[in-house]
């Protein structure tokens, strides 16, 4: 980071052409003090926004899962439950727990969803204390991994490239959104992102960067599954920096590569075809490397949890054929894991239902995720991206960075548009991590005007996400009527997941005392645990259902005959943090 805080490009990608006129300028200490100014208030931005977030919001539908199998994995040191997901993520959020003391019945012997309410409701632990310490670490987290889009970027264009990504990041609605909660999605991306961009840095001394470039990625695949499709693209990537530095011989300390002033093999020892073959020997070791590294921190992921590593497969695990079955059963890594791949794959030959652009739908929509990131993601950062991944593809010093940036990603969007769940942007949250450091490089255009726009549009973003706190679960930008009006075109942890119990009971307290209330909630919080006690009225003679009646926009969104005349007949008069909508029934 250091080389960027002075105010020059990484010595990866030197700045081509003729030096423009000397301008006078601030001292360097100067602009290294106001470099770190912003920094800090970037991520204090952040923070002050996750936590004033985190501490509002009741538990979304899977944090109580997570929160009940970490408490699981300190107290009891078993894998039973959650095994779709390896144990690294809910070890994170474990971290935090350890300073809540909660208990946990040693007995219990319910299935996960029953073991989270337990946890949260049922065992005299404080539901919202318990979700500030679980949430916290992941917050810590996705601090940490700003720095990393801040550096990666920096090092591409410099630190006005640094500090544009590190904006994007710090004020993208869905990254503080999910880097608030005791979930995986964050950590996930986090860890691929910084992994990516150790390979980048090995193209200059791979002996360092490689090994722990495998270890980020084992975290990654030991936190999600989901980032699997994007081995084969990184190991690639680590060969490829493996040749390049041996093609280019040791790191000097100026300018020295991408330029084309390194030709063939020469920089290696013998040229020719015995060159080439010791090329690719040192490219195919690297890559190897680098898949060791990530395997073990895999398995020491699950010896951290139960060093014996016991485990009995469920009794309802679901049958894998085919090429997926070749897949699982070929993978080094403990059977814990090959057995929770099957359990996702279980998942996707599932029928679940979409919802968008106020189309209720059963099975999957493969552009739904593209559609999904244009309604929640800023404007300004949507013109951004484009920009600053044409800029990677156009500027010729820049196009050595394009494949780490932009492969990663494009894979794994693809392969997520190709699931079976359409249930949020949280399947594709790589893709504001990723292009926040390809936004960067639009400032490389040299250009006034460039710069000037590229401000402008920042400073949007900006706006834009300081105008939806503290709702930033349901933000939608601009061109869709923002946070009130997601509803309309989304549905699930896209809107409403279960975040605004608490509000409703605050809400209902001071607004509607004494009211008879009809409540038809979608999350895992337990009602009653706050205050709220209501009947369902789908259980009920629709006679007799008057007064508030309570529901969650995306059971709204879902609602079958019967919830649906009870609907036509009802008039809304509130709204709840954007999530759940009150009407009143005569």
């Amino acid at each position: 980071m250091s080389t960027f805080l002075a105010g020059r490009h990484d010595e990866h990608l030197p700045v081509s052409g003729a030096e423009r006129p000397a301008r006078r300028r601030l001292p360097r200490r100067h602009r290294r003090l106001l470099f770190v100014l912003a920094v800090v208030a970037l991520l204090a931005q952040m923070a002050v926004a996750m936590v004033t977030t985190a501490v509002q919001q009741t538990p979304t539908i899977d944090e109580p899962v997570y929160v009940g199998t970490a408490v699981e994995y300190t107290q009891q040191h078993s894998l039973r439950y959650n095994p779709e997901h390896p144990p690294l993520g809910k070890l994170i959020i474990a971290s935090g727990l350890v300073f809540a003391h909660p208990h946990l019945d040693e007995g219990f012997t319910g299935d996960q969803t029953e073991l989270g309410r337990r946890v949260l409701y049922e065992s005299g632990n404080d539901p919202w204390r318990m979700m500030f310490w679980a949430r916290l670490p992941v917050m810590v987290l996705t601090l940490l991994f700003g720095l990393v889009v801040l550096a990666f970027a920096g090092e591409l264009v410099g630190p006005v490239g640094g500090l544009t990504a590190l904006a994007l990041y710090a004020f993208s609605p869905d990254v503080i959104t999910h880097g608030s909660l005791a979930t995986l999605d964050v950590p996930a991306s986090g860890f691929l992102l910084t992994s990516v961009w150790l390979l980048w840095r090995a193209r200059r001394r791979p002996v360092l960067h490689l090994p722990l470039a495998g270890a980020a990625l084992g975290a990654a695949l030991a936190t999600k599954m989901s980032m699997l499709p994007a081995v084969p693209v990184l190991l690639l990537l680590a060969a490829w920096s493996v040749w390049h530095a041996r093609r280019s011989g040791p790191p000097t300390t100026g300018p020295a590569e991408d330029s084309g002033a390194v030709d063939g093999p020469a920089a290696d020892g013998p040229s020719g075809r015995q060159g080439w073959v010791r090329l690719l020997g040192f490219g195919a070791a690297g890559a190897a490397g680098t898949a060791l590294v990530a395997v073990a921190v895999v398995w020491a992921a699950y010896l951290a949890v139960d060093p014996r590593l016991r485990w009995t497969a469920p009794a309802d695990l679901p049958p894998v054929h085919g090429l997926r079955a070749l897949l699982v059963d070929a993978l080094p890594f403990p059977r814990p894991y090959r057995d929770g791949m099957r359990v996702q794959f279980g998942f996707e030959n599932a029928t679940w239902q979409g919802f968008l652009f106020g189309r209720l739908y059963a099975g999957s929509l493969w552009y739904y995720l593209p559609a999904a990131l244009l309604v929640k993601t800023p404007l300004g950062m949507l013109a951004l991206w484009a920009a600053g991944a044409s800029a990677l593809l156009m500027v010729p010093r820049l196009r050595p960075a394009a494949p780490y940036v932009l492969i990663p990603p494009a894979l794994l969007l693809g392969t997520a548009m190709l699931g079976s769940r359409d249930l949020g942007v949280r399947y594709a949250l790589f893709v504001p991590v990723f292009l926040a450091v390809a936004a960067a490089c639009v400032v490389s255009f040299g250009r006034r005007w460039a710069r000037g726009v590229t401000v402008a549009l920042v400073l949007f973003v900006a706006v834009s996400s300081l105008a939806t706190y503290p709702f930033y679960l349901p933000y939608s930008n601009e061109a869709f009527g923002g946070p009130s009006k997601t509803r309309l075109r989304l549905h699930d942890s896209n809107v409403d997941w279960g975040q605004d119990l608490g509000r409703l009971a605050d809400r209902l307290r001071e607004r509607y005392p004494r009211e008879k209330v009809w409540l038809v909630y979608k999350g895992a919080g337990v009602p009653s645990a706050y205050g709220i006690h209501a009947a369902d009225p789908r259980t009920a003679d629709p006679d007799d259902v008057h007064g508030l009646l309570v529901v969650s926009d995306t059971s709204v969104a879902k609602a079958d005959d019967r919830l649906a005349a009870l609907l036509a007949t009802s008039r809304p008069i509130d709204d709840v943090g954007h999530s759940i909508t009150v009407y009143r029934r005569p």
